[in-house]
C-alpha cells in the first residue's frame, strides 16, 4: 500500500487531515453534507476506511435519536421499524444494496466470473429480493425482542462493529475484481490504520459495558457471533470469488450487526 501523504507535518496540519478523511469516509458512506473545504483526492479515499467504524456511529446515533423519539409515540415494533428505516434512508441502502448483490452473485453464479458479472447488474433477483426481506426481518425482530435500553446499546455497538468487520477482509483479503464501487477504498490496509478503526469500534463498547447498560456477557456473545459470521462469510468469498468486492464489504457488515443483535438476545433471553 502506498503511504500516506499529508501535506503539512505540524501537529495541527496532522489532526486536520485526520478530520478530512473522517469527512470523506461519512461523505462516501452516508448522505450526510460534508464542509466544502473538506475537498477530495483520490489517495484520501484510500485512507479514510480506518473511519468507518466512526461512521458507524454517527449512524448509530442518528436510529437511536428516532427509536427514543418513536418509542414516546408507538409501540416498540413500529419504534424499531422506524429506526431501520432512518439507518437505511441516512446510508443510501449502501450495505443493503452490496448485501442483495451478494445474494444475486453467489447464488445464481456457478463460476466466479459469473457471480461477479452478476454482482455488477445493477438489477435485483430472486436470491437478492428474499435474502434482503429475510434478513431486514430478522433484524426487526431480534431488536423488537430486546428491553428499550438494550436496543439502545446494541445500535451504538452494533453498527461501528459490523463495519470493523467488513473492512477486516481489506485489511486482510485481495480485492476480486479490477474495477467496482470498492476499488477507491480497495488498497490493503496497514495494522496501523486498522488499529485505528479496532479503537473506534471498541470505545463505546468499554463505555457501555463500565455503565452496565448491557451485560458484558452479552456483549461477549454478540461480538462472537458477528465475528464468527465475519469469518465464514470471508471464507466463502475466498473459495468462490477469490477475494472481497464492494457488495461483499456490504454484506459482511449486515450479516455481522445481526449476529450482533442475535448475540445479545440469546444472553438476555436466557
Amino acid at each position: 500500500m502506498e503511504s500516506e501523504i499529508v501535506p503539512h507535518h505540524s501537529f495541527t496540519a496532522r489532526c486536520l487531515h485526520q478530520l478530512r478523511l473522517f469527512f470523506v469516509a461519512l461523505q462516501f458512506f452516508t448522505r450526510i453534507p460534508v464542509p466544502r473545504w473538506v475537498g477530495f483526492d483520490a489517495q484520501w479515499l484510500q485512507h479514510a476506511s480506518r473511519y468507518f467504524p466512526a461512521v458507524g456511529i454517527v449512524v448509530a446515533l442518528a436510529t437511536i435519536i428516532v427509536y427514543i423519539i418513536a418509542s414516546l409515540l408507538w409501540t416498540q415494533s413500529i419504534a424499531v421499524l422506524l429506526s431501520t428505516i432512518a439507518g437505511i434512508y441516512l446510508t443510501g441502502a449502501f450495505h443493503e444494496d452490496g448485501f442483495a448483490d451478494t445474494c444475486d452473485g453467489l447464488g445464481g453464479g456457478s463460476t466466479a466470473e459469473r457471480a461477479l458479472e452478476i454482482m455488477k447488474d445493477s438489477r435485483i433477483g430472486a436470491y437478492g429480493a428474499i435474502g434482503i426481506g429475510l434478513m431486514l426481518a430478522l433484524k426487526w425482530m431480534a431488536l423488537s425482542s430486546l428491553p428499550s435500553p438494550a436496543v439502545v446499546s446494541a445500535l451504538l455497538i452494533a453498527h461501528p462493529l459490523s463495519r470493523l468487520a467488513a473492512i477486516s477482509l481489506v485489511w486482510r483479503m485481495e480485492y476480486a475484481k479490477a474495477n467496482g464501487k470498492a476499488k477507491p477504498i480497495a488498497q490493503q490496509m496497514s495494522n496501523k490504520e486498522f488499529g485505528i478503526a479496532a479503537g473506534t469500534t471498541f470505545l463505546p463498547i468499554a463505555l457501555l459495558c463500565l455503565t452496565g447498560l448491557l451485560p458484558v456477557s452479552g456483549v461477549a456473545c454478540g461480538i462472537f457471533f458477528a465475528a464468527l459470521a465475519a469469518f465464514w462469510l470471508a471464507r466463502m468469498f475466498q473459495r468462490r470469488i477469490a477475494g472481497y468486492t464492494g457488495d461483499t464489504l456490504g454484506a459482511v457488515q449486515q450479516v455481522a450487526e445481526v449476529a450482533f443483535y442475535l448475540g445479545v438476545l440469546t444472553v438476555i433471553s436466557h
